[in-house]
């Protein structure tokens, strides 16, 4: 199998490596194409670069479409004029907001298409992603997308009316949660702990929270109960967070969030 990468930036370059570094495909297997020298030299020397966005589709079976959403069009444009072997030609798209039926309708059947949304921690192997696939893909297709984004991370096949949810929540997430430890590690910079060792402090809790739940497979609210003792300091903290509207503003993050997601993908 002969892979292409459109777009090397920081998740193409994340997606391709740990893709590489799983054994899902080997560096030879690899062809990649992007305008910026810089993008391109952040992969490994193994792989092999081609001076064109047509050199690419003419040579590969799989595309992994890392480009911005307003470059997809031109690049789906190529591949219906340039593509000679549409049954062997799979199209993983990360980009936000463009939907299957605008790419499929695009290719015209000249590539088979899965939509697929990462998230920025794949770029230390602990992504989220979800994808969703077109009406022409395959079993196989379907596999190889989940091995791929299950490499820097975890991953779910959704039905794509989710994937403005998945976006709202793993794909912006992330966000909320640098604003929580950088919070946590300014309530304790008020309480006097140095700055340094508050954001340590802060880290690492969150961190280990959240290894708590994925490896006890308990739901939080039990993990939250077993450190919350009758009139102790976590209640008091937690009553806190209540007069703060702590659950509902994370919940109307995640709403506003998709809500934003579904415009983009009607512009």
């Amino acid at each position: 199998m002969v892979i292409g990468v459109v777009g090397c930036g920081k998740m193409g370059s994340a997606l391709t490596m740990g893709a590489i570094q799983a054994g899902v495909f080997a560096p030879a297997e690899v062809r990649a194409y992007d305008p910026s020298p810089q993008a391109i030299a952040s992969l490994a020397p193994e792989i092999t670069v081609v001076a064109s966005l047509q050199e690419l589709i003419a040579q590969v079976e799989v595309i992994l479409l890392c480009v911005k959403p307003q470059d997809v069009i031109e690049v789906l444009k190529e591949v219906k004029e340039k593509n000679e072997h549409s049954e062997k030609l799979l199209i993983l798209s990360i980009a936000a907001g463009v939907s299957l039926d605008t790419m499929e309708g695009i290719v015209d059947g000249t590539a088979r298409i899965i939509r697929a949304m990462p998230n920025t921690p794949a770029l230390v192997g602990k992504g989220a992603a979800a994808y969703s696939p077109g009406a022409l893909a395959t079993e196989q297709d379907r596999a190889f997308a989940h091995r791929l984004l299950s490499s820097v991370g975890i991953a779910c096949e959704v039905k794509e009316s989710l994937l403005d949810a998945v976006t709202g929540t793993s794909g912006s997430g992330p966000a909320y949660v640098y604003t929580l430890i950088e919070a946590l590690a300014d309530g304790a910079l008020l309480q006097g702990i140095p700055r340094e060792q508050a954001l340590q402090l802060a880290t690492q809790t969150v961190l280990g929270a959240a290894t708590m739940v994925s490896e006890t497979g308990e739901h939080p609210a039990i993990l939250r109960d077993r450190v919350t003792s009758p009139g102790g300091t976590t209640i008091a903290g937690l009553a806190a967070l209540e007069k703060g509207a702590f659950r509902s503003s994370i919940i109307k993050a995640v709403e506003a969030a998709t809500k934003r997601s579904q415009e983009l993908g009607k512009n």
